[in-house]
C-alpha cells in the first residue's frame, strides 16, 4: 500500500489508480471563458503552515498548488493576503473566491502582517457571493468571523455571523491530529467519483451552526475517532465534513480538509477541491438537495466543553 492509499484509505485506491480521470474534476465547455479565482489566505491568530509565505513575493504551498492546478486546467488564480482587495479590486471579474483564512479578518493585527478586511469589504464580498459568485472554503475558513456566544453551543439563526451563515458551519475546536474515517454521502458530486471509505490523517475540526439547507457530501464517522481526554469534542453523532449549499444565488462548497501538507499534495484531495471549484463557478451541475437531516440527523448535538 503506497503513502497516498494510507492517507486516504484503501477504499480510495480506485481514485488513485484512475488518475487519468483526474482532469475531469475541473470541467468546462471548450468555448467557455477562462474562469477567475481569488484565493485569500489572511490569518489573524494562527497561521497554518500550508498558507505561510516565506517572503512577500513567494506564494505559500497551498497557493502554489491552486495556481498550478489553474495552469493545468485552464483557470486563473490571484492569490492575496491584503484585505483591502475586497474594496480596491473589482470583485465582479472573479467567478469564485477560495478561502483558507483564520480569525477575525477585520483585526488590525495578523500573523502574516497584512492589512485587514475593511467592514465594507466584508459586506461587498458577501454581496458578491449572494449575487451569484462561487465560494470554496477549506479547513480554517470555518474558523473565521465567529458568531457571538458560547463556543460549545449552537446560536439562534439571527445571532450567527453572516459570513458563517454563508459558509454553512462554524469551527468549535479541534483535538490531536488522528487518522479517522469519513462516510461518502454523495458519491455523485463532482470530484467524488471513485472516492469512498476515506481514512485520513488530519487535524479534524468539530463544527456547529450548520445551515439547515446543507447538502452533505462527506460526513465524519465519529465512531472511528478518539473521544477521550482532549478529544472530548468528537464524542457526538456523525456530523458534516464536506458540503455544498446555495447562498441566495451563489454556490458555496466547504471541506474541513486542509491542515496538513500531505493532504494538500494528495491527488484525491485535489480532485475533491477541483470538483468543488468546478461546481462553484458553474462549470458543472449537481443535485444539492438538502440532506443534512437524513445524512447526519444529530449534527446539532454538540458536547459541552470539559
Amino acid at each position: 500500500m503506497n503513502r497516498r492509499e494510507v492517507l486516504f484509505g484503501a477504499g480510495a485506491a480506485a481514485a488513485i489508480a484512475g488518475l487519468s480521470r483526474f482532469p475531469l474534476s475541473w470541467a468546462a465547455a471548450a468555448d467557455a471563458p477562462k474562469r477567475r479565482i481569488l484565493m485569500y489566505t489572511r490569518s489573524e491568530g494562527f497561521e497554518h503552515s500550508v498558507v505561510h509565505r516565506n517572503s512577500a513575493n513567494e506564494l505559500s504551498m497551498a497557493e502554489k498548488i491552486v495556481t498550478d492546478l489553474g495552469a493545468k486546467h485552464g483557470f486563473e488564480v490571484k492569490c492575496e493576503k491584503d484585505g483591502r482587495v475586497f474594496v480596491n479590486d473589482d470583485l465582479s471579474k472573479y467567478d469564485a473566491f477560495l478561502f483558507e483564512t483564520q480569525g477575525n479578518l477585520a483585526s488590525e493585527k495578523s500573523r502574516d502582517g497584512t492589512p485587514p478586511v475593511p467592514p465594507e469589504g466584508k459586506k461587498k464580498f458577501l454581496e458578491a457571493v449572494a449575487s451569484g459568485k462561487g465560494f470554496v472554503g477549506c479547513h480554517c475558513a470555518s474558523d473565521t468571523y465567529h458568531s457571538k456566544g458560547p463556543s460549545d453551543a449552537n446560536q439562534p439563526a439571527d445571532q450567527i455571523d453572516p459570513y458563517i451563515a454563508m459558509v454553512g458551519g462554524e469551527f468549535i475546536v479541534h483535538g490531536a491530529q488522528m487518522k479517522a474515517k469519513l462516510q461518502t454521502i454523495d458519491p455523485h458530486f463532482p470530484g467524488l467519483k471513485g472516492v469512498d471509505h476515506l481514512e485520513v490523517q488530519e487535524e479534524w475540526y468539530a463544527l456547529k451552526n450548520f445551515a439547515p439547507d446543507l447538502h452533505v457530501i462527506l460526513a465524519m464517522d465519529t465512531s472511528s475517532m478518539q473521544q477521550t481526554g482532549g478529544n472530548w469534542m468528537y464524542g457526538r453523532p456523525n456530523f458534516p465534513q464536506t458540503w455544498a449549499h446555495k447562498h441566495e444565488k451563489g454556490r458555496v462548497f466547504f471541506t474541513s480538509f486542509g491542515h496538513r501538507e500531505d493532504v494538500w499534495t494528495n491527488p484525491i484531495f485535489q480532485q475533491i477541491l477541483l470538483g468543488g471549484l468546478s461546481w462553484a463557478v458553474g462549470n458543472v451541475e449537481a443535485d444539492i438537495t438538502p440532506n443534512i437531516t437524513k445524512a447526519t440527523p444529530h449534527a446539532a448535538d454538540v458536547p459541552k466543553k470539559k
